[in-house]
């Protein structure tokens, strides 16, 4: 009975520090992740106003954020080695202030490249940024792991918001510099975060120990030539690179091609990134129920929904209603995405797999937010929402192949 009280207790208190860095990690969140919205609701429009006569560039910038947050991913891992993951975390707050303060200066400037060297330093932090879920979920028993990771996710939620009204009060702030002042917001949020994490009190990252291998280690090569695991990447980098494609190029066309004010663009994207995180609460328990492959064949067909409303017209409520469906769809593609590629390996090969996974993940996300600055710029914003039709078509084309192959298998 003893033993039993002890226990009770030692697992009450552990549950209790755990719940203490959930909250501070949720408010962590909230706070660094509004470089997200903000960089994507003014870089376009920041890095155009910056350019002469070619404004098939003007999406650089963005470029360069998504290029930091690959590189923030490395960094992030390399320095909680290094430092653990706390000291990571507040480096990481340091960086997105010094984005920002880059990021003004060059619009002071009007040095273009400064600028994208900027948001790429932004980007850095916004990786770091996508490790808090994981810190929250190490951090806390196994029973406690998916409420921790429900909670940062209505972090990412707050963000959405938070960011994009951050933007509207502040982007006229320094005027006649547009956006310099949208930038500098950074720097108090992103030392409000760092003062949120000095009271983390994170354990040290333990091994997983008690399983027995599932079998011997493969090639890499192996792993990645099988159809689960070439259907899984293929569908979720092709719903990322299109929900980036369009995303980038979005604020660009509402704002110089189709005359809204920044605030409505911004509006536009706050919604979106809501549309993007909202859905996290019920898309695992839908995988789980319905299987990942019909869950992303879903997020297909909402960014086929997606085009249909912004090939409809031009009016703010086509803009905004791609946005938000182009959110969702993405949520839904990405993540059941995501189920299937973890499906393919065994874990003891995670590791080399998923690093393997996002650098070709990261490459397309990078060049689809360049070339969306180079086709609006050529052909408008109705070939942006083009592009979704035929990537759509051939993942859905994979996925029923997929379908069919596993039903003869199990037959």
């Amino acid at each position: 009975m003893t033993v039993q009280v002890g226990a009770a207790q030692d697992m009450d208190h552990e549950l209790r520090g755990a719940r203490r860095n959930v909250y501070l990690l949720t408010a962590a969140q909230a706070v660094l992740g509004t470089i997200g919205p903000i960089v994507f609701s003014v870089g376009g429009v920041a890095g155009y106003q910056l350019l002469g006569d070619d404004k098939s560039l003007a999406t650089a910038p963005l470029t360069g954020f998504n290029v930091g947050v690959a590189l923030g991913a490395v960094f992030v891992a390399a320095m909680s080695r290094l430092l653990g993951r706390k000291a990571a975390f507040m480096v990481g707050g340091v960086l997105g202030a010094g984005g920002g303060v880059l990021a003004a200066y060059a619009l002071f400037l009007n040095d273009f490249w400064l600028l994208a060297l900027g948001l790429c330093v932004s980007g850095v932090a916004g990786g770091f940024t996508q490790k808090l879920r994981f810190a929250a979920a190490d951090a806390s028993p196994r029973f406690y792991k998916p409420r921790a990771i429900s909670w940062i996710l209505a972090g990412g939620m707050i963000s959405a918001v938070l960011g994009p009204q951050l933007v509207i009060l502040t982007k006229d702030m320094l005027a006649p510099v547009f956006f310099a002042g949208a930038f500098l917001a950074l720097i108090p949020m992103c030392f409000a975060a760092i003062a949120i994490l000095a009271f983390l009190r994170l354990p040290d990252q333990r091994p997983v120990t008690g399983a027995a291998p599932a079998g011997p280690v493969r090639p890499l090569k192996e792993i990645v030539l099988t159809q689960r695991f070439l259907t899984g990447m293929i569908c979720g980098i092709s719903t990322y690179a299109l929900m980036t494609f369009m995303m980038t190029g979005a604020p660009i066309a509402m704002v110089v091609g189709c005359g809204f004010s920044q605030d409505m663009a911004t509006l536009g994207i706050q919604w979106h990134v809501l549309a993007m995180f909202a859905p996290s609460f019920f898309t695992g328990m839908l995988v789980s129920r319905h299987g990942a492959e019909r869950v992303v064949a879903a997020g297909l067909v909402i960014l086929m929904l997606c085009a249909l409303v912004a090939h409809a017209g031009i009016a703010l409520w086509n803009f905004w209603g791609a946005l938000i469906l182009l959110g969702a769809g993405w949520n839904f593609g990405f993540i059941g995405s995501t189920a299937i590629v973890a499906s393919s390996y065994r874990p003891q090969e995670a590791d080399k797999v998923q690093g393997f996974h996002d650098i070709i993940l990261f490459t397309a996300v990078a060049l689809a937010s360049f070339g969306s600055g180079k086709v609006l710029t050529a052909y408008g914003w109705d070939m942006l929402s083009a592009a979704v039709w035929p990537v759509t078509a051939f993942c859905l084309l994979l996925l029923f192949s997929l379908f069919i192959v596993e039903k003869r298998r199990s037959a």
